[in-house]
């Protein structure tokens, strides 16, 4: 009974389980992981959060659900507007009528698209200042800058992820068998990647904008083929390294073929590099996103973008909130990924779970 219980007590964890564990006691990585993914996932609630269409309309005896994708003429609802209803009017009509009508609007009812030109409750000329109404004012053209930030912030996260995604997978694939034949494969293969790296991407940018208009797929594919140079180095380092090990000797003489040994044997033990300079890749691909959209030729409008707002603060440099607020989004987004990054490399390290110790 007591050998027993030595046993459980003295278990091996996996390797991957301990470097969790290891990051999970980094508080600073493990918080700003968490408050990047509390966020991250709120966004996709944001159709009932921060939206102009209202929840539910309630209109003589019945139900209407437009925030659900569901479109209703203004003068489905006795409106005299042209076009989708405008539901922020016909709540207050509805207020003020002594009929048994109701609506029910997001907590923050403004959509990032929405231009507020018309809007009685903002005098003057845009952009406002920040108000109890418009928490971080209005951009040049009278749309909501704090529905313009969040939903910015889900295409910039979603955009990144996709592009590290897209150049992860090119970047193994292409690392690996570089890596793996070596020999003539490697000779080769290194020449093709350098002459790759020395085409210019902001002018292939240009040529691609000046013939097509691009939206986020064309974007992701074009960063995506740009950034999987310096992946494929990692990998390929790796994979000569792990190949001369004697298990990979061990899987061979088994009779497993060179598919089986890349993915089953090497592969596994050559992405702890890939894997720590995952957020790090994740930053520099929303920081491109950014760029792109600063200058012209990111995504199209009025897809909301964190580029094009930058690009308003610097245009209207004495309108405070065009400038503190969408840099200071940027900012702490940016922060919280590298505190990420600095505690996954940390945990990650060779060195904290090194089997000669």
């Amino acid at each position: 009974m007591h050998s027993d219980t030595n046993n459980q007590s003295t278990k091996s964890i996996s390797l991957l389980k301990r470097r969790w564990q290891k990051f999970r006691l980094l508080k600073r990585g493990w918080y700003s992981f968490l408050i990047i993914l509390f966020i991250y996932l709120s966004t996709f609630l944001l159709p009932l959060l921060v939206n102009n269409r209202a929840l539910i309309v309630k209109y003589h005896s019945s139900y209407y659900f437009p925030a659900f994708g569901n479109f209703y003429q203004a003068k489905f609802f006795g409106q005299r507007a042209i076009g989708e209803a405008q539901y922020r009017n016909l709540k207050n009509e509805f207020d003020r009528s002594n009929e048994n009508h109701w609506v029910l609007m997001p907590p923050y009812p403004y959509h990032p698209s929405e231009s507020l030109l018309t809007d009685p409750t903002l005098p003057g000329s845009p952009p406002h200042p920040p108000s109890l109404r418009h928490w971080m004012g209005t951009d040049d053209r009278g749309r909501d800058v704090f529905a313009r930030l969040i939903y910015g912030f889900r295409i910039s996260l979603s955009f990144g992820m996709a592009v590290v995604c897209l150049s992860y997978i090119l970047g193994i694939v292409i690392g690996a068998l570089l890596g793996f034949f070596g020999g003539w494969v490697d000779l080769y293969g290194q020449r093709v990647v350098e002459i790759w790296a020395g085409l210019p991407f902001l002018y292939t940018i240009m040529i691609i904008s000046s013939i097509l208009r691009p939206n986020i797929w064309v974007l992701i594919f074009i960063l995506g083929l740009f950034s999987w140079i310096g992946i494929s180095f990692y990998i390929r380092g790796e994979f000569y390294r792990e190949k001369a090990r004697d298990y990979t000797a061990a899987a061979i003489s088994q009779g497993e073929n060179n598919l089986s040994v890349m993915i089953r044997h090497i592969l596994p033990n050559s992405l702890t590099p890939i894997i720590s300079f995952g957020p790090f890749s994740l930053v520099a691909a929303i920081g491109a996103l950014v760029a792109l959209d600063f200058l012209g030729f990111g995504l199209p409008p009025p897809t909301p973008s964190w580029g094009e707002l930058v690009n308003q603060g610097l245009n209207n440099i004495f309108k405070w909130h065009l400038v503190v607020f969408p840099l200071g989004a940027m900012f702490m987004t940016l922060l919280l990924v590298v505190f990420i990054g600095e505690s996954i490399r940390e945990a990650f390290d060779p060195k904290t779970h090194s089997r000669l110790r």
